[in-house]
């Protein structure tokens, strides 16, 4: 791992706290978890926007396979390494400390440090990236819009069932592409002990999703249910009818 790397890792850091601090200045009335969520959510469209552009041939992009990180996709991973480290320590001054989070970061960070070290599998990383990112602004959004006021509103429906579409099409359709094309890939033997671990947790990464996708679905038809119930016995749309 270069000097770049770690000084952009550290500089990384201390931008997303700084920007947490400012955040929560200006909103002092919101909760914590609030604050951190924008965060979240500003780091989920950056890192979408730096590994989208760090693809160099989006006709195919990870045909590379294996291949040597370069530097805009060394870039990218970093700036989300470093809001990893961030977002573990800001857990802990959380009043509700989420253990199961914790462990994800702490996975996340060996496993994305371990790349950056090899300087290998950066195309298999960025798309990585990608595909849990993606989703992630429309899960903050729902959590946020309940916190300033807008449960069971028209706009926090939009955003369950926006969540809903690009979870599952991210993790069930373009997911188990992405961890077929890594379990089948002819990797150098230098990084292969690396890449088994990395294979298996690619495996266990889409076991996640698959479960997540059934739990999702239930939410929305919960919602959606829900959302005709209080259609149907409110007293203006029967006037109405």
């Amino acid at each position: 791992m270069g000097d770049d790397v770690v000084n952009l890792i550290v500089l990384g850091v201390i931008s997303w706290t700084t920007t947490f601090l400012l955040i929560r200045k200006i909103f002092s009335k919101r909760s914590f978890e609030f604050c951190n969520r924008i965060v979240s959510t500003i780091h989920a469209i950056l890192a979408v926007i730096l590994a989208s552009l760090s693809l160099e041939d989006w006709s195919c992009p990870v045909c590379s396979l294996s291949s040597n990180c370069s530097p805009k996709q060394r870039q990218a991973l970093a700036v989300t390494v470093s809001y990893l480290i961030y977002d573990l320590i800001c857990c802990l001054f959380d009043e509700r400390v989420n253990l199961d989070n914790a462990v994800h970061h702490l996975v996340s960070i060996v496993g994305i440090g371990a790349g950056l070290a090899y300087q290998k599998v950066g195309p298999e990383m960025v798309a990585a990236l990608i595909i849990t990112e993606i989703s992630s602004p429309f899960l903050h959004a729902r959590e946020l819009l309940k916190e300033v006021g807008y449960r069971d509103t028209d706009l926090n429906l939009a955003a369950d069932i926006s969540f809903a579409v690009i979870f599952s099409v991210a993790r069930m359709v373009v997911g188990p592409c992405l961890t077929f094309s890594v379990l089948s890939a002819n990797n150098p033997i230098i990084i292969k002990s690396y890449l088994c671990v990395t294979q298996a947790m690619t495996v266990g990464l889409q076991s996640v999703s698959a479960f997540w996708f059934y739990k999702i679905a239930k939410m929305v038809k919960y919602k959606l249910t829900k959302r005709r119930m209080i259609i149907s016995s409110s007293p203006h749309i029967r006037k109405l009818d």
